[in-house]
């Protein structure tokens, strides 16, 4: 499997940047955003395996953020952190198509796992859509 690309979205600047670090020491390439709204325009101009994205954050919060983010990429796999959600907004994320809720300070060897099997659920989907195209071209030419 090719270098797995993630971001990480949190408004706290020190958990950002500490994070990053724990998860590029373990091979993963990281990007970071520190708003809703930076994810947002990151996700429309990048392709991530999988996106790492806090539930609490001021103006657009995880669950506004998630579904911009899955109105950008339907099949986008986002891993939700939360230091203090509700109940209520855990079941919608996961409602709305996030991966799998974490609370703070994730175990970092949870966390990567959590990735691995983003990035694998993604490889995956993106093989069917792929077959998915062939298949149309092989029944549009008559093959």
């Amino acid at each position: 499997m090719s270098e797995i690309t993630v971001l990480l979205v949190d408004d706290e600047e020190d958990f950002v940047t500490v994070l990053a670090e724990r998860l590029q020491r373990r091979g993963l390439v990281v990007d970071t955003a520190q708003s809703g709204e930076t994810a947002l325009e990151k996700a429309g101009g990048h392709v991530f395996d999988a996106v790492v994205l806090d539930m609490a954050m001021p103006g657009m919060d995880g669950v506004e953020t998630l579904r911009g983010l899955l109105e950008i990429n339907k099949d986008l796999q986002v891993i939700l952190l939360t230091g203090h959600s509700t109940i209520h907004q855990a079941v919608e994320a996961m409602k709305l198509g996030a991966l799998d809720l974490l609370e703070k300070p994730a175990d970092i060897e949870v966390l990567v796992a959590k990735i691995d099997d983003a990035a694998r659920r993604k490889t995956k989907l993106d093989d069917r859509r792929i077959e998915q195209r062939i298949s149309d071209i092989m029944r549009q030419k008559g093959w």
